[in-house]
């Protein structure tokens, strides 16, 4: 089925021939004639047929009969089948996708998955922990499940990462994936998997499988053959969470062609617009509960998993020509997010393969399973673009398999074509420059601003005056500033060998910063005079002399 403007398109009936040799071709018979599928009598409900009796066949062939009035031939159909071995076709066994991995493969509804995270954190319970960001509209936990040789608290150094999924409810692929990935860190790291250790010990991985639950719950009623492109999208009060944060693109970019000086819109930790806090914003209680979160947690790097597509996309989302729906639109980061894209899609089993069909009409070959997000599809209130403008976390897309709610069946497959790309996706967050922001004592200082030279974005330390700084590898000139401190710079290297340059920053107060203190402490305040005054004053004494 099809929705196009001014008219839609769907079959309402047809007829199903096969064959084995592509050359004769039988038609599926009821008794003593043919038979006549029914189709569908709207875009959205789909309609699930059987053969009426069990067939083997290489080839099918679907022959519409009937389509409705006011539109054309149009239909989408998925086949659901059991593959018999071919003792003829040796390529076919020889790349037949089998998994060695002793995981959990299944849909797991809200009660379900809760219960297999308990199962992980009681096999791994010094390295787990968890807990909720919040509630969904219908009052489900947001669980998340951390993995850290520390859970439950930052240490100093350690970058933190997350894998978020589920925010459209009917794209369960992802879903699975982080439930499979929770499983496999614990039995890994247990059975001492260097690889796998040496993660974990430095970094702080948070897992959220499900931000949707209120419509994941809508579409595991239809199930994979009955879940269709909308069922279970939205939240419950109707909300696209892809698109429910705030416009911070439209700030920043307006600040800029209006150049002004000094800047009143910075070009990093941008505000929140007051209207967008208010009770009467439409903005979905899930959506409030992931900015908490984010606002609250220092991350480096995240990826939140969606489906339909076999792509990663990376930010800005939103175009910056008011009037265009897909332009090219970089951030001054967008060497560091296309190698992060990279990084995923060229370990993925199918992104850059070549041969593979496409998902439905983009080819995204020509950029190695890589897109920029307003080169696609503009979208505005992206979590891609909140991220990179309101906190220091770089955030992608990754769109991880053609079919949203594919079958059981197929979930060991996914899991091979996902599970290398997944972990080596995590290890990126250890890429760049990292440090301490300090005072001469050894005190961290928070909030200090971290800037690179050449790129227009800056960071901020955390609370303990720690930082990370994500940078493909070369030599940069490095910045670290915070009020009340002079400021220091220094030629801080990027190598090619994973793990981040420590690059650390001591600052000294300023002079007036020195000056307010030793007043404060003999409990007096500086005194700022006028310079005008103090002039005349200077005069009269002269005068007098």
């Amino acid at each position: 089925m099809r929705s196009r403007p001014g008219a839609s398109d769907w079959v309402t009936s047809y007829k199903v021939m096969v064959s084995n040799d592509s050359h004769t071709w039988v038609t599926v018979r009821n008794g003593s004639g043919d038979m006549i599928f029914e189709g569908n009598s709207e875009k959205e409900i789909p309609v699930l047929n059987e053969l009426p009796a069990p067939m083997v066949a290489r080839y099918l062939r679907v022959n519409p009969q009937s389509w409705f009035g006011n539109g054309s031939i149009c239909l989408r159909m998925e086949v659901l089948g059991c593959p018999l071995p071919d003792p003829n076709n040796y390529y076919h066994r020889r790349n037949e996708m089998t998994t060695t991995d002793d995981l959990d493969f299944q849909h797991h509804n809200y009660k379900e998955m809760r219960q297999l995270m308990k199962v992980v954190h009681e096999m791994c319970p010094n390295i787990t922990r968890i807990y909720n960001i919040g509630k969904s509209h219908q009052g489900l936990k947001l669980y998340a499940v951390e993995i850290s040789d520390h859970p439950g608290e930052h240490e100093v150094g350690e970058p933190e990462f997350h894998y978020i999924a589920g925010a459209h409810g009917n794209e369960v692929l992802g879903r699975e994936l982080l439930l499979l990935l929770t499983q496999f860190l614990c039995q890994e790291y247990l059975a001492g998997n260097a690889r796998i250790v040496r993660l974990v010990e430095e970094t702080r991985i948070h897992i959220v499988p499900s931000l949707n639950p209120d419509g994941y719950e809508k579409a595991y009623e239809g199930g994979s053959e009955l879940g269709g492109w909308s069922l279970g999208r939205w939240t419950h009060d109707g909300i696209d969470f892809n698109n429910n944060f705030p416009d911070l693109n439209t700030l920043l970019w307006e600040a800029e062609d209006r150049q002004n000086v000094p800047r009143k819109v910075p070009n990093h930790y941008i505000a929140i617009p007051e209207w967008f806090l208010s009770e009467n914003a439409t903005v979905a209680v899930e959506t409030r509960a992931v900015i908490a979160w984010m606002e609250k947690i220092p991350f480096v790097l995240g990826g939140n998993l969606q489906g339909g597509e076999l792509v990663v996309a990376y930010p800005y989302d939103m175009v910056r020509t008011l009037w265009k729906t897909q332009e090219r639109t970089p951030t001054p980061d967008d060497h560091v997010f296309r190698w992060l894209a990279y990084s995923y899609a060229s370990t993925h089993r199918l992104m850059t393969d070549a041969r593979r069909r496409v998902c439905h009409t983009e080819d995204f070959q020509k950029e190695d399973g890589t897109v920029n997000g307003a080169s696609w599809h503009t979208v505005a209130g992206s979590l891609n673009d909140f991220s990179y403008l309101h906190t220091n976390c770089f955030e992608l897309s990754i769109y991880v398999g053609c079919d949203k709610f594919p079958h059981e069946s197929e979930l060991p497959e996914e899991w091979e074509n996902n599970r290398e790309s997944l972990i080596v996706f995590m290890e990126q967050v250890h890429r760049g420059i990292k440090g301490v922001v300090s005072d001469v004592h050894g005190r961290g200082i928070p909030d200090a601003v971290i800037s690179v030279e050449g790129v227009d974005h800056d960071l901020r330390t955390a609370s303990d005056g720690d930082y990370w700084r994500l940078l493909n590898p070369g030599e940069y000139v490095v910045t670290a500033r915070a009020e009340g401190f002079t400021s220091s710079t220094k030629n801080c290297m990027v190598g090619y060998d994973m793990g981040a340059t420590k690059c650390d920053f001591t600052l000294s107060k300023t002079n007036l910063a020195r000056i307010r203190e030793i007043m404060q402490k003999l409990g007096k305040q500086p005194v700022s005079l006028p310079a005008r005054p103090l002039r005349l004053r200077g005069r009269k004494r002269r005068q007098r002399g």
